[in-house]
């Protein structure tokens, strides 16, 4: 195995304030950009390139592949159940690993509950649809619930309180604070086998902190820059990443048509699924997915009760 310090222009002062900053392998200096790797690093732009070129090489990344050669690699990703057969359906599956899945909807459409279903269902064994692992929850509107993951937990036959200490939680304070959780997420992805990061809700902050068209070129680019670190989080330890969202209140020249999710472009081309959720009636709501790049488009129905998401 190599280690950081091989590569060039990376001593160990360089190497402790990379593995510091959660770079502590060569794929994750590879797939990152040159500006961020200056910046933790305290090397100039051109040393970062040198030493991210380097680490592709050492990695074998960056290159082209053959087709095959990308199928086989895909056959390591999971795929994480809702808790219905036809909301699962839908996904192909489920959740995948190593992709984000974006929900948005108006208030009470479900978004939550779906992200706190996925936070225990995460925990079951392959067999059952779970992945085995831990949860990271960034919780931006103070939407967890512990009480309600006790009821979901208690559904399955798991022990509520060992379901709630494989959740890790943190409450982002702005969308600074926000981006930098996903850094503390790769701390403990370190000591335990995260396999789910969920946001809710992704734009929350942004949306709150960026307002007017002066501000919407910064806005759209830290949100590119924490879809990316998302991303990298999900593919670094195959893990789902589910954001959720809100849709605009009114249509305007900056947050667009008023059943579109905020965030634009940059969030619609990062999530690999998008689904829109809607309440129906009953307690039913129905989940439809408006883009997939392998999956047609269709709706799900499923409940919302007491014991979580079913059929």
């Amino acid at each position: 195995m190599t280690d950081l310090e091989d590569l060039p222009g990376v001593g160990p002062t360089t190497a402790q304030k990379l593995r510091d900053a959660g770079f502590s392998d060569l794929m994750a200096i590879a797939v990152s950009s040159p500006s961020e790797l200056a910046a933790v690093a305290e090397v100039g732009d051109s040393t970062a390139v040198k030493i991210i070129n380097s680490a592709r090489q050492m990695a074998d990344v960056g290159g082209f592949e053959r087709g095959d050669v990308i199928l086989e690699r895909m056959k390591d990703r999971r795929k994480l159940t809702t808790g219905s057969k036809s909301f699962d359906e839908l996904l192909g599956g489920g959740f995948e690993s190593q992709a984000i899945t974006e929900l948005f909807g108006e208030f009470g459409s479900g978004k939550t509950q779906i992200a706190h279903q996925l936070c225990v269902n995460v925990q079951l064994p392959e067999d059952q649809g779970g992945l085995a692992g831990h949860s990271v929850f960034i919780d931006t509107e103070n939407t967890f619930r512990p009480e309600r993951i006790v009821q979901m937990a208690s559904a399955h036959g798991m022990e509520p309180e060992e379901a709630l200490k494989n959740i890790h939680v943190a409450l982002a304070y702005n969308s600074n604070h926000q981006m930098m959780l996903v850094e503390k997420a790769e701390e403990i992805a370190k000591e335990n086998p995260v396999r789910l990061i969920v946001v809710d809700s992704l734009t929350g902050h942004f949306r709150a902190e960026y307002v007017g068209r002066g501000t919407l070129a910064d806005r759209q680019q830290k949100l590119n820059t924490h879809m990316h670190r998302l991303l990298k989080f999900g593919r670094l330890n195959n893990a789902v990443i589910c954001v959720t969202n809100q849709v605009s209140a009114k249509p305007d020249a900056f947050f667009g048509d008023p059943t579109r999710p905020i965030g634009g472009h940059i969030v619609g081309h990062t999530a690999m699924f998008r689904l829109y959720l809607r309440k129906s009636k009953g307690g039913k709501r129905i989940a439809r997915l408006i883009d997939s790049p392998h999956l047609p488009e269709g709706e799900a129905v499923f409940m919302v009760n007491e014991d979580g998401i079913q059929d």
